[in-house]
């Protein structure tokens, strides 16, 4: 049982984490700034935040929970889419932040309530915790490019 809340913790806190440094590096982007491809073809902020919440929807399901929004229409943000490709199907920006919103408060309460994890999910927990770190960062760096002043200190 050791084991098991230990790995909830550090699995809480990696939750935590990530949900204050995306929230940072999101903070005053304009919708039109979020919708910017650098270089014309890197993947603009809005995508970049929308995959992290469908991928959320892979955890909260890992976790046993409902998705905060439909897989099938939001495709434009599954891995593998080409977001400059499908720009018109991209949602705003706050529209975003409210999914993220929604995913965290999902997340924060079943990782509260949670007793131990099943032991076949801990290899996907591990991923999917993996997945937001390497994610967050991007929006560190698509911050900057963006000419915003950096979030993390």
């Amino acid at each position: 049982m050791e084991t098991q809340s230990n790995a909830i913790e550090i699995v809480k806190i990696q939750v935590f984490s990530n949900f204050k440094v995306i929230s940072m590096n999101i903070d005053s982007i304009a919708h039109e700034e979020s919708m910017i491809f650098p270089n014309g073809e890197a993947n603009c902020m809005n995508w970049i935040l929308g995959h992290l919440i469908y991928i959320r929807n892979a955890f909260l399901n890992v976790l046993g929970e409902e998705s905060v929004w439909d897989n099938a229409k939001f495709s434009c943000y599954n891995r593998g889419a080409v977001p400059i490709e499908r720009k018109e199907e991209l949602i705003t920006f706050e529209e975003l932040k409210s999914y993220l919103q929604q995913s965290q408060d999902q997340l924060e309460a079943k990782l509260i309530s949670i007793e131990r994890f099943n032991p076949e999910t801990i290899n996907d927990i591990a991923i999917l915790s993996f997945h937001e770190n390497y994610h967050s960062g991007q929006l560190g760096y698509l911050r900057r490019i963006l000419g915003k002043p950096g979030a993390v200190k």
